[in-house]
């Protein structure tokens, strides 16, 4: 009796031990996983925030150049005219800009998408 009492133990432990296992599987397979998204969402980040800034810094360039070719264009018969165009389009600009910026930031995509895909694919093949 006390063998097949072992074999029984045995067996239990056994699958406790395989079970543990492929628990710590699954979580070290998703933290890498989270690890590696982390990663490429900070490199993304930091490529945007690079490319912006320098989008920004040659549009102000550019706007800056064309106004003074508008201005200088229209001095001489339409100052004022010209001058307040100027400005009515600036402010439609900034506008539009703010409205898309807001729009931008409440947006609720997440970031780390694929990593909570994989959580719910586990719990729905964990669970009966």
């Amino acid at each position: 009796m006390s063998i097949g009492e072992t074999g029984s133990s045995t067996g239990t432990s056994s699958t406790s031990r395989r079970l543990g296992a492929a628990v710590l599987g699954l979580l070290h397979s998703h933290v890498e996983l989270f690890g590696i998204e982390l990663q490429e969402q900070k490199s993304r980040t930091v490529s945007l925030l690079l490319f912006a800034g320098l989008a920004l810094v040659f549009a102000l360039l550019l706007l800056v150049g064309l106004s003074a070719l508008v201005m200088i264009l229209v001095w001489d018969t339409y100052r004022l005219t010209g001058i307040i165009s100027l400005c009515v389009f600036y402010t439609l600009a900034a506008g539009f800009c703010g409205v898309r910026l807001k729009a931008a930031i409440f947006d609720e995509s997440t970031p780390f998408h694929a990593t909570l895909e994989e959580l719910a694919n586990d719990r729905e093949r964990l669970l009966p």
